[in-house]
């Protein structure tokens, strides 16, 4: 079992910045890879940002140059830093590990981007 807690959500305005955090309740040396994930309003769950257990990141074209994914070992902690954050970039984001053969996800923390 994972227990995994996200927060750092929020209302900001374009152009805004937030960092997202995920508190995993194991060492994140057990995950091969962790992940944020975002929903927007009526889409389906969609990949955001991934980063390996050796550093390697992937990212969704639509945050490339403006989104970073980060991890803090001693802190068992998966970070999203969203800079130059845009309406569209408005969605519940949840953090994802796949452990032991099961997904596991956080409850989710909302992002809303408005003037």
């Amino acid at each position: 079992q994972v227990q995994l807690v996200e927060s750092g959500g929020g209302l900001v305005q374009p152009g805004g910045s937030l960092r997202l955090s995920c508190a995993a309740s194991r060492s994140v040396f057990n995950f091969n890879h962790m992940a944020w994930f975002g929903q927007a309003p009526g889409k389906q769950r969609e990949l955001v940002a991934r980063i390996s257990s050796g550093g390697s990141t992937y990212y969704v074209d639509s945050v490339k140059g403006r989104f970073t994914i980060s991890r803090d070992n001693a802190k068992n902690t998966v970070y999203l830093h969203m800079n130059s954050l845009k309406p569209e970039d408005t969605a519940v984001y949840y953090c994802n590990v796949f452990y032991m053969q099961s997904d596991y996800w956080g409850q989710g923390t909302q992002v809303t981007v408005s003037s």
